[in-house]
């Protein structure tokens, strides 16, 4: 990609209204605009890196066996009026009245409608497990909206719902997607804590939250520190096994947010217990026949007889994720994408464009490299040397390559690892095997 041809918006003061690090360096980097409190337009290199992080997941729900779907964003109140959440879920969800006085709401979650839709289709045991998953902007009416994308009122969720005929395979169903999980964070370059958590509005008799650690994030945690040397097998996981040994690999370790940390065993019981911050970028319930009872989502068992299905559901917030990748990922330059979710893999920054030989040297280097499967953004901008390396640490791109017209008289040129900060100096062959071999 040409920066000449691409909608680049950067700023270079940082937003008053920016209180955290991933909300001043999207809004400084052009990656999104505020259109309304809590509600943003996603501009295109916002985008890129939520379309990749979207992507990351929705192929490991597919590899875990979830079906796609997409439901709308508005649903009727009836159905929330069947589960008896419509009055309950108070002021956060956004309700609506259509032209013929018929009452709708914005959907702040789906566990209402997935179940609606399972009824009207599935009969018998033999037609299960199943799990639906869809991925859809939701809206939740936020008393305080802020931190940009991490705490707003409109956002994109992947949002997924199991169907089991009892309670042991409901678990099972449970334990997939727990490490469904902790595969699809750990491809986006992202070290997930599972913890225990509270069910909330949605209800149920297990959930876990999972949980970035980040020096800027907006809650404490208290986790043991092994948890954060566990790397092992999952990463290989086959979703068609028994996967509860590797889960309690994660949950035999303690692991709470403030709100549920036992302060006693702090000091006491835990030699191995650090405190420190994270963010929530994902949560998942085992709620049985919550919606399933009062909405007569029900099945015939083995021996012919109806009985209410065992759900779950599971939520990640993918939006969300772009500002925890950048509160875990970052300097006081700009951003540091890992080159799981980075929009491209190399800046080729031109110092001197309308130089022939500057111009000529950064013509066949991208022509070269766009040959290949990299993604390479080539600044032919007519700016000034500092402002174009500024610009360059603040989208945090794995790799700069720099070339001016001192590396043309001296036929050496920078790379630049935006991570370490470490600079080579290399001939044009040399940068061409780099990143061959760097893919």
């Amino acid at each position: 990609m040409l920066l000449t041809r691409f909608f680049l918006p950067v700023l270079k003061e940082n937003p008053k209204e920016a209180e955290i690090i991933s909300h001043i360096y999207m809004l400084r980097a052009g990656m999104i605009q505020q259109s309304a409190s809590g509600i943003y337009s996603w501009l295109p290199l916002g985008k890129i890196v939520l379309e990749k992080i979207t992507e990351i997941c929705r192929q490991e729900m597919i590899k875990s066996g979830a079906n796609e779907i997409l439901m709308p964003t508005l649903q009727s109140a009836e159905i929330w009026k069947e589960s008896g959440r419509y009055d309950d879920y108070g002021k956060e969800m956004l309700r609506i009245k259509d032209r013929n006085n018929r009452n709708l709401l914005y959907g702040p979650t789906n566990e209402e409608l997935v179940t609606e839709i399972f009824r009207t289709h599935i009969n018998s045991y033999k037609e299960l497990p199943l799990n639906l998953f869809h991925i859809q902007w939701k809206f939740r009416d936020e008393l305080r909206p802020r931190f940009g994308v991490m705490r707003g009122r409109e956002f994109l969720m992947k949002d997924a719902y199991s169907f089991d005929v009892d309670y042991n395979n409901s678990i099972k169903s449970y334990n997939i997607m727990f490490m469904a999980y902790m595969q699809l964070f750990k491809k986006m370059g992202l070290k997930a804590i599972p913890m225990k958590a509270d069910t909330g509005p949605i209800g149920g008799d297990l959930s876990h939250e999972f949980i970035i650690l980040a020096d800027t994030g907006e809650s404490e945690v208290y986790i043991d520190k092994q948890l954060l040397n566990i790397e092992g097998s999952f990463l290989n996981i086959n979703y068609n096994e028994d996967l509860q040994e590797e889960v309690n690999k994660f949950t035999s370790l303690y692991a709470a947010t403030d709100e549920k940390h036992d302060a006693s065993n702090f000091d006491y019981k835990y030699s191995n217990l650090i405190k420190t911050r994270g963010i929530e970028v994902g949560h998942i319930f085992h709620f049985g026949q919550k919606y399933s009872l009062p909405m007569r989502a029900t099945i015939s068992d083995r021996v012919g007889e109806n009985i209410p299905v065992f759900m779950g559901s599971y939520g990640v917030g993918l939006s969300r994720l772009v500002g925890a990748v950048i509160e875990a990922n970052h300097d006081q330059k700009g951003i540091i994408w890992p080159k799981e979710v980075t929009p491209w893999d190399y800046n080729i920054i031109n110092l001197k464009c309308g130089d022939i030989d500057c111009d000529k040297i950064c013509s066949q280097l991208y022509n070269a490299m766009n040959k290949s499967t990299l993604k390479v953004l080539y600044d032919d901008t007519d700016e000034r040397a500092g402002a174009k390396l500024a610009r360059a640490d603040l989208i945090g791109l794995p790799y700069q390559i720099i070339i001016g017209p001192k590396g043309i008289k001296d036929q050496l040129y920078d790379l630049k690892c935006r991570k370490s900060g470490d600079i080579s100096r290399l001939s044009y062959d040399e940068l061409l095997n780099f990143v061959q071999t760097n893919k």
